[in-house]
């Protein structure tokens, strides 16, 4: 008993070690933008606002959203249920138009919510963009070509495209409700290039699809150091201010003496600017005519050939097994519901924001019935 309690005041007392942290904060939640030191990401100038539409007209330009939607054989309404399903932002787009706009739970439009892993999305196309600028060769170049502390006989075969798919072969754990766990410690840890330095290889790359938050935190620190900037920096060069972002961002970092960011999960923005990255992916790459991200980089990543990654993931992006003679839609997940959806044929955008993704939830199929029933 007393060992118990000593171990657990321990634990508690030792803020800097992740296991402590994993227990002081507990699970993670939409407030943890506010528990980590972080990297500035500034917005620049006048501000880009879809236009408000009004979604009572009659014509062919009305989105169709749900009316009514049954849990367990009791009816609630389209936005009772996302009360209900602890949803504090849900916006619905069309062609520039802001359709659907309604906040919850005492969030509103200027409020910051974590991506969590919907950075993801966020890093690949700083990959892209880097790769276009000649700072990265290519997506078949080495990862050890920037980590020169690993071994190449165990990690020279794995590339950039590797880590890009989710299969690197590199071991890793991301259960998140272990405190013990690797991805805690990547989340709650404050040293993530020692982290790093420490990684091992489970079997030869490009084998098996194999989800985990390491290939993207690799991804990040290879664009730092290929471009010799902060990941914040980069993003808010080549694109938070190209895309006249509404508000400041953040993304957090492992600690103030460690200044890596937590490029797997931490960047934290308003739901509207989330809503602006969709529309870049959605035109290719193009924003009001400049060419933020290579169109072929957003072709690759939104291009989901199904005996690859089973037709589900590529370049840091999820498909939502759409129909296949139509365009495939993808979308940017993130940790308890974080969406950013995008459906090319209809021209749709819908972000969904939440503190947990919601018992009697499908937001994936809901997402595709709302983009199919536009027609």
């Amino acid at each position: 008993m007393r060992f118990t309690i000593a171990l657990l005041f321990c634990l508690f007392c030792c803020t800097s070690c992740h296991v402590g942290r994993f227990f002081i904060y507990n699970f993670a939640d939409i407030k943890d933008y506010r528990k980590f030191p972080s990297h500035p990401v500034a917005r620049d100038g006048v501000a880009f606002h879809f236009t408000p539409a009004d979604n009572r007209r009659g014509d062919s330009s009305v989105v169709r959203l749900p009316r009514e939607i049954t849990i367990k054989d009791k009816p609630y309404s389209f936005e009772q249920y996302l009360e209900r399903t602890k949803t504090v932002a849900f916006l619905v787009i069309r062609n520039d138009s802001l359709y659907y706009e309604k906040y919850f739970h005492k969030y509103n439009q200027n409020s910051i919510v974590p991506s969590f892993s919907a950075a993801k999305s966020f890093v690949s196309a700083l990959v892209g963009i880097a790769i276009g600028e000649g700072y990265i060769k290519g997506v078949d170049q080495p990862i050890t070509d920037y980590f020169p502390e690993l071994d190449k006989a165990q990690f020279g075969k794995i590339t950039i495209e590797n880590l890009l798919d989710m299969q690197s072969g590199i071991a890793f754990n991301e259960s998140y409700f272990n405190p013990f766990g690797d991805v805690a410690k990547y989340y709650y840890g404050t040293n993530l290039k020692k982290y790093v330095s420490h990684i091992k290889v489970k079997e030869p790359p490009g084998q098996h699809f194999e989800y985990t938050s390491l290939n993207t935190q690799l991804l990040g620190m290879i664009v730092s150091r290929a471009t010799g900037k902060t990941l914040a920096a980069y993003l808010q060069e080549k694109i938070w201010q190209p895309l006249q972002m509404e508000s400041d961002a953040s993304w957090s970092i492992d600690s103030r003496k460690g200044q890596t960011e937590k490029a797997f999960c931490c960047l934290n923005a308003i739901a509207r600017d989330y809503a602006k990255f969709g529309r870049l992916y959605l035109n290719g790459g193009s924003w009001n005519g400049r060419q933020v991200v290579p169109a072929e980089w957003v072709r690759r990543s939104v291009t989901f050939d199904r005996p690859k990654n089973g037709g589900i993931y590529s370049y840091q992006w999820w498909h939502n097994r759409g129909k296949e003679e139509q365009p495939p839609d993808f979308m940017a997940v993130g940790l308890l519901g974080q969406y950013t959806y995008v459906h090319p044929q209809s021209g749709l955008i819908i972000v969904r924001l939440g503190k947990q993704e919601g018992k009697h939830t499908d937001w994936k199929r809901m997402f595709l019935a709302i983009a199919e029933a536009q027609g």
